[in-house]
């Protein structure tokens, strides 16, 4: 697994401002988040509780009585962003989606939140889960919502007590509803989005131990493992927090082999706390310029374009299909480290996943963005069906038009309270 340079000529070079400074290019972006957020925001509150799923045409899928733990946790924090950028009604998907978790997703015997509720939903508590509603509590607090108070002073007890492990720096991966253990198995997926969660805390709050937990999961994931493999991201461990090469999960949330998507979301998250973290942990900037370069060397196809879902540990593909969120977190990273640094490294492949994705993604037949293609780039619903998300998808459009200093939702409050 050597480290490659990342630089693969297929256009012209950069020339001029930056794609993200130049006029025409934000209103694309910003029409392109006004458009996503129309679609959540008039279809998917269901009045019982939660957020519909929407098919393919963007219409709640009502037959679906399950309610996702990520759903809801999700839009909330989407919507709390969209709130203090001024979207009229974005409050009320903010406060259905704290009634939704305090009421529905809560467990008040057990403690903690469930995965999905509903008839046949599954009850167990995830650490995945458990980081989304802390960056929707921690977003909705930034937003100024006071309910937001309560939900993160729950979950952050929950996941101190129930998830985080001193020893290793990090978090255990699931438990049952009644808090029994269902496995050993540590998952990098999790503690990444909990990074991503702890930073909004920390930023939402000025406690510094939602900061120092980050960058503690940081040095485990990124730092010690990542590093040892050539700065691939190791999806998969024991209970004591070695690799587990040989693992086999389902291919949609524990595949086998490396992921690039993660390591380009991961080379993001790592620019965004040497910043949140005073620029006091120098490995930060190495570690996220080798991820990028690393991810965009191994997962891009050379030929159609586009990110492989997964890849063996010779970095060949193995899933092949080509799905939305790594394509929304290289454009997000790319924006956020090319502003830090400057490297037109970075505008490059700014522009080329930005135009791909564009040429490819966007559903014109029911308007929004496919989630997924096959190796010959025909839509086709493998893993994902319908439109699954909002947040890949809004924060790729909005990272780009904020000054590159911590993560959106704090930059937003920050432009709110300039205006």
């Amino acid at each position: 697994m050597a480290l490659s340079h990342g630089r693969q000529p297929t256009g012209p070079e950069p020339s001029g401002k930056r794609w993200p400074a130049r006029p025409a290019h934000r209103h694309w972006l910003e029409s392109r988040a006004d458009a996503l957020l129309d679609q959540f925001q008039h279809s998917s509150i269901d009045r019982a509780g939660g957020f519909f799923d929407l098919d393919i045409a963007g219409q709640p899928r009502r037959e679906t009585p399950v309610r996702e733990l990520v759903t809801t946790t999700r839009v909330t924090h989407c919507f709390a962003i969209a709130h203090m950028m001024g979207r009229p009604g974005a409050d009320t998907l903010v406060r259905h989606g704290l009634a939704a978790l305090w009421d529905l997703h809560r467990d008040p015997g057990h403690g903690g939140y469930r995965w999905q509720v509903g008839p046949g939903g599954d009850p167990a508590k995830q650490a995945y889960g458990h980081a989304f509603v802390l960056l929707a509590a921690a977003s909705a607090k930034m937003a100024g919502f006071a309910e937001a108070d309560r939900l993160l002073a729950d979950v952050t007890e929950v996941l101190d007590r129930r998830f985080w492990e001193p020893a290793h720096g990090a978090t255990a991966e699931e438990f049952a509803e009644d808090w029994s253990p269902i496995s050993g198995y540590r998952g990098q997926n999790a503690n990444m989005h909990l990074t991503e969660a702890l930073m909004a805390a920390y930023e939402a709050t000025g406690d510094a131990t939602y900061l120092r937990r980050a960058e503690s999961i940081a040095d485990l994931v990124i730092g010690r493992v990542a590093r040892t493999h050539g700065w691939h991201v190791m999806e998969h461990f024991d209970a004591q927090w070695q690799p587990d090469l040989a693992y086999r999960g389902s291919d949609m949330f524990r595949p086998f082999g490396t992921t690039p998507g993660h390591a380009l979301e991961w080379s993001r998250l790592l620019g965004q706390l040497h910043v949140l973290g005073g620029e006091r942990v120098g490995w930060l900037p190495e570690a996220a310029h080798a991820l990028f370069r690393q991810a965009v060397t191994d997962g891009w196809d050379k030929t159609a374009g586009g990110f492989y879902y997964t890849l063996d540990y010779d970095g060949a593909p193995l899933i092949r299909d080509r799905l939305w969120w790594p394509c929304c977190e290289a454009v997000a990273a790319a924006a956020f480290l090319g502003a830090r640094s400057g490297d037109s490294l970075y505008e490059e492949w700014y522009r080329r996943v930005i135009g791909w994705m564009a040429q490819n993604m966007a559903d014109t037949l029911h308007g929004g963005w496919h989630p997924e293609l096959d190796d010959t780039l025909t839509p086709r619903p493998r893993f994902f069906t319908g439109k699954p998300d909002v947040y890949h998808l809004l924060q790729s459009f909005l990272i780009p038009l904020y000054p590159s200093d911590g993560s959106l939702g704090e930059m937003v409050r920050r432009a709110a309270a300039a205006d």
